[in-house]
């Protein structure tokens, strides 16, 4: 068990290779929360009223924002850095890691109000941790407060969820990811166009975390090329980043391609839809990523098709080039781009990560629309 030393590795460097962007840009304050508003006002409103819980459990995916929030709630409430201790469930998760957390808690904190105990992967913890950790979360002395947090709420035991106030976390969009991404790079001395902060965001999967890793690597790799100072910030110009250098560094497949793909199935032309997949695998493309782009811009056709009124909306989100080619296709009298078409490539998106060849839900679903 430690205290927390969130920041410590933080202040190694100024540089965005020595310092990660993800903890770099972390919320410090509930204000800064991107997403997550409905946990937000509720603990904003038990502060205020002083109704202190003491015992909460943060469910969600990766890269969320649990732990920031825990630790926002953690200085909202008063408690120092010498009252806080994190303890990472995935490395201490036996009954003895547990006994040591039940003696400390007996203990008044040094300076604060409250003891707060974050407790990140709570689900790794073993039967006989759990066993150990709920008479402490039952009975627990009025100055401590324990935060679980994990990304697996079913694996933990009913006796520990019913002893906690539990909070879900959502997922963020891609429009917030997106936005973060622009508002990050930006930060850092660096342009995004639509389609690469695009990208980057599809690519972080819903996690702030992995999305802010993403844009590290690509914001990496572009100054090693160019020679550039990191960040830029040198020539106080901001540096321009394309898609075809996201899509260089990060492996994603190229924008071209996706729009032969659509093209081919628009006009009905299966052997060369079927070529142009045939293309994407011999690049090694993760085709998970390859029928989310796909599907994207096949969305952005039937949109334009039927409602123009989006026009603006969806030209904010791709290139200039990659606009003008989506409203030409979906102009088109009598083109392959349907609801069904594209329930049928959602079908194959929600395949593909259990196909035994990965393509083939995306072949049979052409050659089906074809």
């Amino acid at each position: 068990m430690t205290k927390s030393s969130s920041e410590k590795d933080d202040a190694q460097g100024n540089g965005v290779q020595e310092v990660a962007l993800y903890r770099k840009y972390r919320p410090q304050k509930f204000a800064d929360v991107i997403g997550q508003e409905h946990i937000v006002n509720v603990l904003e409103g038990s502060i205020k009223q002083g109704n202190i819980s003491h015992a909460y459990l943060f469910a969600g995916s990766r890269g969320t924002g649990k732990t920031s929030i825990a630790r926002i709630f953690a200085k909202e409430i008063g408690t120092s850095a010498n009252d806080l201790y994190e303890i990472d469930a995935a490395s201490n998760r036996g009954i003895d890691d547990v006994r040591e957390i039940r003696e400390s808690v007996q203990t008044l904190p040094f300076e604060s109000k409250y003891k707060v105990y974050i407790v990140d992967e709570v689900h790794m913890l073993t039967k006989e941790a759990f066993n150990a950790l709920l008479k402490t979360l039952e009975e627990p002395p009025s100055y401590v407060v324990f935060i679980l947090a994990t990304t697996e709420i079913e694996k933990l035991p009913e006796t520990v969820v019913s002893r906690c106030q539990t909070f879900t976390f959502k997922k963020p969009s891609q429009p917030m990811l997106k936005n973060d991404v622009v508002d990050v790079a930006k930060k850092e001395g660096f342009e995004l166009d639509a389609s690469s902060a695009d990208l980057i965001a599809l690519l972080g999967d819903g996690s702030f975390r992995d999305t802010l890793g993403i844009l590290q690597k690509v914001i990496s790799s572009v100054d090693v090329t160019t020679g550039a100072p990191t960040g830029a910030r040198a020539t106080h110009t901001a540096q321009k980043i394309t898609l075809a250098e996201v899509e260089a560094i990060t492996g994603a497949p190229r924008a071209t391609l996706i729009n032969e793909i659509i093209e081919a199935v628009a006009h009905k032309d299966k052997e060369k839809a079927l070529t142009a997949v045939q293309t994407a695998v011999s690049g090694n493309v993760d085709m998970t990523v390859f029928m989310k782009m796909l599907l994207e811009k096949m969305r952005f056709v039937l949109l334009l098709r039927f409602a123009p009124v989006m026009e603006k909306q969806i030209s904010s989100q791709v290139s200039q080039e990659d606009f003008a080619w989506l409203k030409k296709l979906s102009g088109e009298k009598d083109i392959n781009i349907s609801s069904s078409v594209l329930l049928e490539m959602l079908t194959a998106y929600e395949n593909t990560s259990r196909a035994y060849i990965a393509h083939l839900p995306l072949e049979i679903a052409i050659i089906s629309v074809c």
